[in-house]
Formats: C-alpha cells, structure tokens, sequence
C-alpha cells in the first residue's frame, strides 16, 4: 500500500497543472543530484536540441532511480533548471507524462537560469525520492 499522500491543490490554493502542490512520505530520504544530457560515456546528446536534452535526463534520472531499486512512483519533488524556460517549460510539460504517472506527480519546481555546468547543457533535472 502506498503511503504517500498527494495534495495537488490543498485549501486556499489554485491547483497545480501536472504536479502536487505537496506529497508526504515516510521512509528513506534519496537525493539525486541534478543530471544533465550526458550518456554513459560522457557525450552530450543533443546539442543545441532541449527536447533531447530532456529525454536524456529523464533517461540518466531512471537510471538513478533503478539503482537503488526505485522508479518515478517514488520521487516527491522534482526540481528542473534551464537556460530558456520558453522554450523548455512547454515541451517538459509535453513530454513528463511519458515517464511520470500524471495521477500522483510530485511536487516541482521549474527555474530559469543564465547558465548550467557547461555552455551547451539547456536542462538539467534532480530529484527527491522516499522509499
């Protein structure tokens, strides 16, 4: 049985379009540091491209997640971060359903930045999880 429990618009609150406003959970605490549009050999994917920047960073967050044996189901909050909220904030919208069950999201947060780590990053993603 899962214990969390997802408020997507608690009282007094304009509900959230695809998150949880707030998500309680007791268990373990995970952090995943932020990941980037790297593969397994350290090539960027998808140069000047945010929308496979994003698909890479899903891809590298569920690779986090299955190594301590746990999916989206166990993240709480999301934090994302790019270089162009314009152009990313809609197509992270797009695509998040395609890895993240939109029935119980996670609370997250979305922020602008004027740079990530390396000059061609435009995404980078990071997660809490409880297991």
């Amino acid at each position: 049985m899962d214990s969390r429990i997802h408020i997507i618009a608690p009282p007094n609150v304009l509900a959230g379009s695809g998150w949880s406003h707030i998500v309680a959970a007791s268990g373990t605490f995970v952090a995943i540091s932020g990941q980037v549009s790297v593969d397994t050999e350290g090539r960027l994917v998808g140069k000047d491209d945010v929308e496979a920047q994003i698909h890479q960073v899903y891809q590298n967050l569920i690779a986090c997640l299955r190594a301590i044996n746990a999916g989206f189901e166990h993240v709480v909050k999301l934090t994302y971060y790019a270089t162009d909220i314009k152009t990313a904030l809609p197509l992270m919208r797009r695509i998040r359903p395609t890895y993240i069950g939109m029935d119980k999201p996670p609370a997250n947060t979305f922020v602008e930045v004027t740079a990530l780590a390396r000059p061609d990053f435009l995404f980078e993603a990071e997660a809490f999880a409880i297991l």
